[in-house]
């Protein structure tokens, strides 16, 4: 199968060559046939990779121990459920599963516009093969996963070897969210190729008006939809399994997650004034180009090793190669700007500081300044070396002192912007809408500062999460109230006929409703609480309103590893709640260990225990608990984020025209009371 496997890789790089190659020349030529044949060449690479994919999970599960990558990412004892997900876990399989998720996405747009829009099809086409070529240069000849074990004999004659039995999959990625997380976030990184392309093709093409922002509308908000399920996986998955205690400590990869969707986000919010307004042209364009450059940026620092992560891959040389393919990007990008660029000339301008236009030009602003905050800190390490020979790291207080305050004004803007008209808004409209959303945030600070909300950040941060819920809320039922006047419904039944008559502004309230969720938890932060000691046996702990207990310690074998646990009762206000089962794993196959935390979790707040080892003096398990409130918002905010995404893909319904009878006059009734009379004796 590793054969059959090799030769679909080096068949799709074939075929991605010949539809880079041939598609250009379709162009030139404008040959009707060549197009059809260099499309079928684009759609045929999902399916060899697809095959090359097959072969390489077949010889996971059939234990093939003379392939390196199965080797290194598996194990017998293994279960199949980690043996599915292996695929992505190392270098090798991961970029080949990027190859995998990318071409899904190719052939879906090859297929879906086959015969449509003759004039860009054919760029988007070469685009897209071209960075799938880049991708199955590294799947063939750079970082192979079907490699082969092999020794060399004294007569120099090359032996595969079979080993008897794998090193297996890394603790840390045996936790089921991993089975999810990689092909969520993969799926946003790969889906930004999309809208990337079409930009790219309508410049170079100069393809008239904003239709590529139409027909990339929908792939841009699946791909901004799949990047942010991705990174809330991510943080939900350092917070289950790391066992520190919190859920995102700015790491190098978290960052290179974060900074695709913050320019993402400020591309969804721009494209808007090129539809209304014609608008921000320049800025969409390179907004796209960023986008999709932090994409392949975010998979470059994952594998490089040129910044130190706990989630990142082993040190590689493949850097460079990706250090080349965003010169080449950032290049082809800069020349069709350049020579183009009078394409993309405003058709209007900025009518007032107190417009929708501005909420969103602002909006782009802090999303940026979020972004290059995000990348200067993480690269700090890098620049340092290259000017100092050492590399210096800046840690989290350097990201929260400059991103907490972006992150307020982000919030604030959330509620601002959807309450600002077009063009230019009266004092009167500002008074009418923010009125009393405003004052709702005042009231809801005034509660929360005397329960010890004292933090200036946090207070802000419930003083506008409140604001923009109101804002919300307001934005429904003004609308719901004019089609209950029309048609009578009660208001639940005229707001969902509201949202689903328009379902792209009011699933986008519902996006940021998801957003305000993901602020309330971030900002139970201010009140986190933690406490370690050593627990024999019947010892106890007090943190906040619980009692910790230690029931009993023991050691219990599981298939791959040995897992030390302990026993630990969790008591509120002298009742029990719950049975909490920390414990450390020493996994045989790899030689590493992990952690298992138990965690329980309420809407008020999360009892977060770890086993963090014996204690090396006195024998005793050593228990780190946390006590961290409100987390559970981040979580529920991001299935809101997730069904608002939903909803705004969903066509909107075309509104109904509701006619009601007018009431008439009685001497009228009556004569139409006696002519069907009239008209019934006639006819006998």
């Amino acid at each position: 199968m590793d054969f059959f496997g090799s030769f679909a890789l080096l068949l799709a790089f074939v075929c991605a060559a010949y539809a880079v190659v041939g598609g250009i020349f379709a162009i030139r030529t404008r040959n009707s046939f060549l197009m059809k044949s260099v499309r079928h060449a684009g759609m045929a690479v999902c399916a060899l990779i697809v095959l090359a994919v097959a072969c390489l999970e077949y010889l996971f599960f059939t234990d093939n121990f003379s392939v390196a990558y199965v080797v290194q990412h598996s194990s017998r004892l293994q279960s199949n459920f980690f043996k599915f997900s292996a695929l992505w876990s190392g270098q090798e399989g991961s970029l080949l599963f990027w190859s995998l998720i990318l071409s899904f996405y190719v052939f879906s747009v090859l297929w879906t516009y086959r015969g449509k829009h003759p004039e860009l099809m054919p760029y988007v086409g070469v685009i897209l093969a071209a960075v799938q070529m880049f991708f199955l240069i590294l799947n063939n000849f750079i970082a192979s996963p079907f490699k082969m074990i092999g020794q060399v004999d004294a007569a120099g004659i090359m032996h595969w070897i079979t080993q008897p039995d794998g090193h297996g999959l890394t603790p840390l990625l045996q936790y089921p969210e991993m089975v999810i997380h990689p092909p969520m976030l993969y799926s946003g990184y790969t889906g930004f190729t999309i809208p990337f392309a079409f930009g790219l093709a309508a410049l170079i093409g100069r393809y008239p008006g904003e239709k590529w922002i139409h027909l990339t509308r929908r792939w841009t908000m699946i791909a901004w939809c799949f990047q942010s399920i991705g990174v809330l996986l991510g943080a939900h998955w350092a917070y289950a399994v790391l066992g520190w205690g919190g859920y995102w400590s700015w790491d190098p990869v978290e960052n290179a997650s974060l900074m695709p969707w913050l320019i993402g986000t400020a591309f969804l919010h721009s494209v808007m004034m090129q539809e209304k307004r014609g608008m921000m042209k320049v800025w969409n364009v390179w907004l796209v180009f960023v986008t999709f450059m932090l994409c392949i940026f975010g998979t470059m620092i994952t594998r490089s090793g040129m910044i130190s992560s706990v989630h990142a891959f082993a040190q590689s040389e493949i850097g460079p190669w990706f250090s080349g393919f965003l010169a080449l990007i950032f290049l082809v990008c800069l020349a069709a700007f350049l020579k183009n660029r009078d394409y993309l000339k405003s058709d209007n301008h900025l009518d007032s500081l107190i417009s929708r236009e501005s909420s969103f030009l602002f909006n782009n602003l802090i999303l940026l300044v979020a972004c290059i905050a995000v990348l200067s800190g993480t690269m700090f390490p890098v620049l340092s070396e290259w000017v100092t020979g050492q590399k210096i790291s800046v840690g989290a207080p350097f990201f929260n002192h400059i991103n907490i305050p972006i992150g307020l004004m982000l919030l604030l803007l959330t509620g601002v912007g959807p309450l600002l008209a077009w063009r230019r808004t009266s004092g009167e409209s500002l008074r009418r809408n923010f009125g009393w959303p405003m004052l709702g945030g005042l009231i809801a600070g005034a509660i929360a500062y005397p329960l010890g909300c004292t933090d200036i950040f946090s207070l802000t941060c419930v003083i506008l999460s409140a604001f923009v819920i109101l804002t919300i809320i307001a934005e429904f039922y003004r609308g719901a109230k004019v089609i209950r006047a029309r048609s009578g419904d009660n208001i639940f039944t005229s707001a969902i006929q509201l949202t689903m008559r328009n379902t792209r502004r009011y699933g986008g309230y519902v996006v940021h409703l998801g957003i305000v969720l993901v602020f309330v938890g971030i900002a139970g932060q201010a009140f986190n609480q933690d406490k370690q000691m050593d627990m024999p046996a019947g010892s106890s702990m007090k943190i906040g309103p619980y009692t910790l207990v230690c029931q009993a310690f023991d050691s219990v074998p599981k298939g791959d590893y040995n897992a030390e646990r302990v026993t630990i009762e969790a008591d509120k206000n002298n009742r029990q709640i719950m049975m909490l089962y920390p414990e450390k794993r020493a996994y045989e196959s790899s030689q590493e260990t992990g952690t298992m935390v138990a965690i329980y979790s309420t809407l008020r707040e999360d009892l977060y225990v770890v086993y963090a080892g014996r204690n090396p003096e006195t024998g005793e398990p050593v228990i780190h608990a946390y006590l961290n409130p409100l987390v559970k918002w981040i979580w529920l905010g991001g299935v809101v984020v997730v069904l608002g995404t939903i909803l705004a893909l969903i066509p909107s319904r075309p509104p109904t025209l509701v006619i009601q009878a007018a009431d008439q006059p009685a001497h009228l009734l009556d004569a139409q009371r006696v002519a069907p009379a009239s008209i019934s004796g006639a006819v006998h």
